[in-house]
């Protein structure tokens, strides 16, 4: 994480604390920074707090308000932020669960969400669940308890189940046809090496580190090492790759939940 990164943390940090006042419990780095894979001008900033109580809906308006991008500049592509309630963060529910979520940033759609019923469900329900289990392996506190504390991590039933629908998910997003590189397909490639190992050794990864752990097994090298290359600046494989890893990926974790 530069220096830029970690100010703007702080000021969010100081900001959300004025507006929450006793009522925040903690502060939590999730992704990229948490896991100390934070690559400027690509990553996201990723930031989980956790609250006493639920805000009123006036407090949530002005946490939007103050800490989206034309407020408070975002150094990153994008801020991802997202509030929970203490106990739902130490519960380990699959549901979604949260107070507020807010995206916004140079690069990135601007969308504050106040209820999960308000979360359309073609976008994917999964994505807390799974945040919350990385946040309790990986999340950066900066503020409060430690996040293995605060986020209790999911039953492994209800991980392989979320990381299905994650999966199956990404298989149904357009993607260019023909045998040409494909811009984001190195994503998909690199996200479905996180669910394998993740379920074959129970860690969660970086998407980059999960790919290196699969091209030291000697899985597909050449696709997978072109997509670690393709963060890099490098040429993106082709949408037909990425599906027919993707489709790999899902067979084996839904294998994995029935054995």
């Amino acid at each position: 994480m530069d220096d830029e990164t970690r100010g703007y943390l702080a000021e969010l940090v100081d900001r959300a604390r004025g507006i929450l006042g006793d009522d925040l419990v903690g502060a939590y780095a999730a992704g990229s920074v948490g896991m100390d894979a934070y690559q400027p001008g690509r990553s996201d900033v990723d930031v989980a707090l956790v609250v006493a109580r639920t805000p009123t809906g006036s407090t949530k308006r002005t946490l939007v308000d103050r800490l989206r991008h034309e407020a408070l500049p975002c150094p990153a592509r994008g801020l991802e932020l997202v509030v929970y309630r203490r106990d739902v963060a130490a519960a380990g529910t699959p549901e979604p669960g949260f107070e507020v979520e807010l995206n916004t940033g140079p690069a990135m759609p601007f969308r504050a969400t106040y209820a999960p019923a308000d979360r359309p469900a073609a976008d994917g329900h999964f994505w807390y669940a799974l945040d919350r289990s990385i946040l309790h392996q990986s999340g950066l506190a900066l503020v409060g308890p430690p996040a293995a504390e605060a986020f209790a991590d999911l039953a492994p039933g209800e991980l392989r189940r979320l990381l299905a629908e994650a999966l199956a998910w990404w298989l149904t997003l357009p993607t260019p046809a023909g045998d040409g590189p494909a811009p984001g397909a190195e994503d998909a490639v690199l996200g479905a090496c996180r669910s394998l190992v993740k379920v074959r050794a129970g860690r969660w990864l970086s998407k980059v580190d999960a790919g290196r752990r699969l091209l030291d097994r000697g899985e597909h090298g050449d696709l997978i090492g072109r997509s670690i290359a393709a963060r890099r600046g490098g040429p993106p494989p082709s949408g037909p790759e990425a599906r027919a890893f993707q489709r790999q990926a899902l067979a084996e974790v839904v294998a994995d939940g029935t054995h």
